[in-house]
């Protein structure tokens, strides 16, 4: 498959205000990420996967290596990028409607083409009956619906998605998961998921990656060879490639922990 973002060599480094100490988060990580493949990533916390997410989306400069995204080096955000957040990233003074469609009024969309889009996408996303409705008058998965929906609505070719489910409830986020995996086989768009929820990485994504401790480099690349239709929590969990894809990753993450945990008996400092 054609490759739709490169990452070549990547590192990273950034400056923490509290330690005074520069971090290196990403080291050395080259990745391809084909057109129209859900790419998840998963990996120890500070591994550098939200690093990778920031830079990928132009709003971070690496220091070291560089991405393409068709073949054009990214350095700056870009109409052809969306970017979801872990918290409801949506104005609070804006409708369901006025939030879905704010991208497309930025872009100078004719006013037909942009009500016919917010329409797909309210129904897409199972927001009927709540067009008129202000951020503060919806629950937080619908909050969070809203947000993939503005995302969606302005026509990334790349969709980028840091944690967003994460502050959802266990019953909300599985329907939320279920939603992205029946949008994601109609709009095949290239997504790139950041998430620390092996189970969800599985649900989601055609590949995971795992990253290594900091500084994040590649540690594995792992196809997930479960058909689209079966990805539904009510037969999943059966599902014997599930129970497999889910000790191995586990197993590769906490290779990194067992790494990074000091030999027994050692003194510690």
């Amino acid at each position: 498959m054609q490759a739709k973002i490169s990452i070549e060599a990547l590192s990273h480094e950034y400056f923490n205000p509290t330690t005074w100490q520069r971090v290196r988060a990403l080291d050395g990580l080259s990745l391809t990420v084909a057109a129209g493949e859900f790419l998840c990533l998963v990996g120890p916390s500070g591994c550098g996967k939200s690093t990778l997410l920031n830079l990928v989306a132009g709003l971070a400069r690496p220091t070291g290596g560089r991405i393409l995204l068709d073949g054009r080096v990214v350095a700056r955000p870009g109409r052809d990028r969306g970017m979801v957040f872990q918290e409801f990233a949506i104005l609070p003074w804006r409708t369901v409607e006025g939030n879905i469609g704010h991208g497309l009024e930025i872009a100078g969309a004719p006013r037909r083409v942009k009500d016919e889009t917010v329409r797909r996408y309210v129904a897409l996303m199972g927001l009927g009956g709540f067009e008129h409705k202000y951020p503060h008058e919806l629950s937080g998965g619908m909050r969070q619906r809203v947000a993939v929906a503005r995302t969606l609505a302005a026509d990334p070719e790349v969709v980028l998605m840091d944690e967003p489910f994460a502050s959802l409830d266990a019953q909300t986020r599985n329907v939320m998961q279920e939603e992205l995996v029946r949008i994601a086989l109609g709009e095949r768009k290239t997504i790139m998921f950041v998430t620390h929820s092996v189970d969800e990485a599985i649900i989601l994504g055609d590949r995971v990656v795992v990253l290594t401790h900091r500084p994040g480099r590649l540690k594995a690349s792992m196809p997930i060879d479960i058909p689209r239709e079966a990805r539904r929590w009510d037969v999943l969990g059966a599902e014997a490639g599930f129970v497999r894809y889910r000790q191995d990753i586990h197993r590769l993450i906490r290779e990194e922990f067992d790494a990074r945990a000091p030999a027994a008996g050692a003194v510690q400092a």
